[in-house]
């Protein structure tokens, strides 16, 4: 069948379809002849379900069906909750109560919401006008009360686990939460000026200057104190960190390092070797330095994937790294991937070594990789339980657009907006029950333990750990539909 489809503004399209095609086939072929990200479609007066048939919906050959622009929709999450908002409008948050799962008690100050940043068990909402809402955990940063007449003119906001870092319009920081892990910047304030950007390990900040000079607050022993190394913090052009410790790449290309020394806070023994640095990548305790000549410099924990000699001679040409918790993975010029760390997280990949070949991209749970090839198949390895196995839904896993990929768990996109998921059942690895609904999926957000779909029409299907006892309040389903919370 054909049907019409109008937008106010007098933009129209007609689409062809079968009549067993869903509702968020139709609505993902309008947005892309109308060239509109976000549509919703109403008949009749009703706003149609994007998982019904087109049959099912009542639709017949030649009808007219309007089209709804509506806003980006985004998805923050930490351990145990998820906060989705309209970019520009309303927020709304799920899941754990103790983790901001419940906002009610901000509800009426979440409008005209630009972005919002998590820590372990709190959020924190940019408004439009430079102010900032913050809920959740009062421990983990859930109450700014402290500093809320200094959240004014907010630009961005960083998080450690503990705790929040706000970079004002004058490049200025105010923090809150956890003292110790990054909420009290008391003795390094007078030098957080003209801040450029911020970066963060789990219980420390490092700030970087506009004058490439860099400034570290937090737990001293886990990246906090930089003291030992501040002469050479010049020209710093970026910044990586570990769960505990920090590296600065300099404009030079040389490396500096400090905090936790067995967890890559002490390059002594590769210092030398680390000339001409491009990108440096993180498992929770090693760095991997990509040198300008396509070789790789990795020093931290063993276990962690510091030690690379192994596999040194084939990390030649490498154009990108991705990392497990515990390992990392490269992928070549020649598109073959070279793993190495923990072989029970990722690190060994022998058993799909045949098959690691054109690969275009890799994603990672905390144990397991999984990679997209160039004809759209995908191959996984590591820890089976966390979504290094895929034997199950193997045969599904064709024309992969991209892959997400909670704690445990990993969900892919199929070229026609399906998903695909496996690992840990109760992490997301088992999407059976929401399965009809995930038609037209435009893109997938994890949080550590559940996975949330935006749809074509901006609906939201969310599954995962403990998402059976969500409750998505009326008010915000009402402007965007909440098709599943399971």
């Amino acid at each position: 069948m054909e049907v019409h489809v109008h937008l106010a503004s007098g933009l129209s399209c007609s689409v062809a379809l079968p009549p067993e095609a869903r509702v968020g086939e139709l609505e993902a072929e309008a947005q892309g002849r109308l060239e509109r990200g976000c549509l919703r479609l109403a008949f009749g007066g009703q706003m149609l379900d994007s998982s019904s048939t087109l049959s099912e919906a009542g639709l017949q050959h030649g009808d007219t069906i309007v089209a709804i622009a509506q806003q980006p929709v985004k998805v923050a999450s930490n351990a145990g909750a998820f906060a989705l908002h309209i970019i520009g409008g309303k927020a709304r948050s799920w899941g754990n109560p103790v983790m901001g799962g419940a906002s009610r008690q901000v509800r009426d100050q979440l409008a005209q919401v630009e972005q919002i940043q998590a820590t372990e068990s709190a959020f924190a909402a940019i408004l439009n006008d430079g102010s900032v809402v913050t809920w959740g955990s009062r421990r983990y940063g859930g109450d700014s009360s402290v500093v809320r007449e200094q959240l004014a003119r907010v630009q961005q906001i960083q998080a450690t686990m503990y705790a929040f870092a706000a970079i004002l319009d004058d490049s200025s920081v105010v923090t809150w939460g956890d003292a110790r892990n990054g909420g009290d910047s008391s003795q390094v304030r007078r030098q957080l000026v003209r801040v450029r950007q911020i970066q963060a390990a789990c219980k420390a900040f490092a700030a970087v200057l506009d004058d490439g000079s860099v400034v570290t607050w937090g737990d001293p022993d886990r990246g906090g104190d930089s003291s030992q190394v501040q002469d050479k913090l010049v020209q710093v052009q970026q910044i990586q960190a570990t769960q505990t410790a920090f590296a600065a790449i300099l404009k030079d290309g040389s490396v500096v390092t400090w905090g936790h020394p067995h967890h890559g806070g002490d390059s002594s023994q590769v210092q030398e070797q680390l000339v001409g640095v491009k990108q440096i990548q993180a498992t929770a305790g090693a760095f991997a330095a990509i040198l300008g000549n396509g070789s790789v410099v990795s020093w931290g924990a063993d276990h962690c994937g510091g030690g690379a000699s192994q596999v040194k001679a084939q990390l030649v040409r490498v154009q990108h790294m991705q990392a497990t918790t515990f390992a990392f993975a490269a992928i070549l010029d020649n598109g073959c991937v070279v793993t190495w760390g923990d072989s029970a997280a990722g690190g060994d990949s022998s058993d799909v070594e045949e098959q690691l070949v054109r690969v275009q991209l890799i994603q990672a749970t905390s144990r397991a990789f999984a990679a997209i090839l160039d004809d759209g198949s995908a191959v996984t390895w590591g820890d089976e339980y966390f979504g290094g196995d895929s034997s199950q839904v193997q045969d599904q896993l064709v024309r992969v657009q991209q892959i997400q990929a909670t704690q445990t768990a990993f969900a892919a996109i199929l070229e026609d907006g399906s998903v695909v998921t496996w690992g840990n059942p109760e992490h997301g690895g088992d999407s059976s029950q929401v399965r009809e609904q995930l038609v037209g999926v435009k893109q997938i957000q994890a949080a550590s333990r559940a996975f949330v779909a935006i749809l074509g029409n901006d609906s939201v299907v969310s599954w995962g750990a403990g998402s059976e006892t969500t409750q998505v309040p009326e008010e915000f389903a009402a402007d965007h539909q909440i098709l599943a919370i399971i």
